[in-house]
């Protein structure tokens, strides 16, 4: 059983709380362990500039990709449907990188640090191996915020392939465009071919590899396309809490930024060497104001220090 600091909730106890959830898998992810590595290129659009001027975003670059499975197991199956798949990626060049980490949810599960460690927490198990439903049941009424993502996930049919899901950065990002003029902006990054999905009893005759299967054989095909879009903001938009949408965020003005074409399976070791860190950002795109955000640029270079 983890021993949590007294006090306020830290990234490396955020990080000490998923590895336990997970059963203390060794050398993985603390979360998103189940994953592809793959190689493309980013071919950025004529109005990137309107929004940004980070050149990571308005230049052509080659690309280095994750697509994921949540959750702690390095041998999660596709076919589980309470969990998110992700999509990480780096591009630019080396004096303007810029690495993106995208979910298939517009929400994240916790508004605070301190929230997001009591959630991982009462779902710890008990002596009987699983957790007390009682306390899950009573700590989500006291914390409503804390179900938009699970609410999301079930909502929607089981995602078919990895090239064909919607991703979702949750957190408002400033961006600076060419003229100097800046605005929150959230990413959104949307197959071509539009989202993949199963029924249930398509799913159930799936294999538990089955995303990697179907990325591998859309790859030979030269059919994995990707667009970069932001989101933009309105007057009052919530940008501090990434539990809840911005208001008609599915109806609001979008940009395309650029698409993102995979044209290669890599080894994992590529990606899993180091990490796809949320604080590296070529300027034009600025640092999300939020805690979960702050929070993550330490939880992530914690979690590869554990994995090594």
């Amino acid at each position: 059983m983890v021993q949590f600091p007294a006090g306020a909730a830290t990234p490396a106890s955020i990080v000490d709380a998923l590895d336990a959830l997970a059963g203390h898998p060794p050398k993985a992810r603390a979360s998103f362990a189940e994953g592809r590595c793959v190689r493309g290129t980013y071919i950025p659009s004529d109005r990137a500039p309107e929004i940004t001027r980070s050149q990571s975003f308005t230049k052509p670059s080659r690309v280095l990709a994750r697509f994921s499975v949540s959750g702690g197991d390095p041998k999660a199956a596709d076919t589980d449907n309470r969990g998110l798949r992700g999509f990480s990626f780096r591009l630019g060049g080396e004096d303007h990188r810029s690495h993106m980490l995208l979910q298939s949810a517009p929400v994240h599960f916790a508004r605070t640090l301190d929230q997001m460690l009591a959630y991982l927490k009462v779902r710890m198990p008990g002596p009987s191996g699983k957790p007390n439903m009682k306390k899950v049941k009573a700590f989500s009424a006291a914390n409503p915020e804390t179900l938009h993502q699970a609410n999301y996930i079930a909502a929607l049919p089981l995602p078919g392939s990895f090239a064909g899901t919607t991703y979702w950065g949750v957190h408002a990002f400033p961006a600076t465009s060419s003229k100097g003029e800046t605005r929150f902006i959230k990413f959104k990054v949307a197959p071509v071919g539009g989202d993949v999905t199963l029924t249930g009893d398509q799913a159930r005759a799936k294999s538990a590899d089955f995303l990697y299967d179907d990325l591998k054989n859309r790859i030979a095909k030269g059919d994995v396309r990707l667009n970069v879009m932001a989101l933009l903001d309105r007057p009052d938009d919530p940008v501090m809490d990434v539990t809840i949408r911005w208001p008609d965020e599915d109806a609001r003005e979008t940009v395309r930024l650029g698409t993102i074409v995979i044209t290669g399976v890599e080894a994992d070791e590529a990606c899993d060497a180091s990490i796809f860190s949320p604080a590296t950002l070529a300027e034009g795109i600025a640092h999300p104001p939020d805690e979960i955000f702050a929070a993550r640029r330490a939880a992530y270079v914690i979690s590869l220090g554990k994995r090594r």
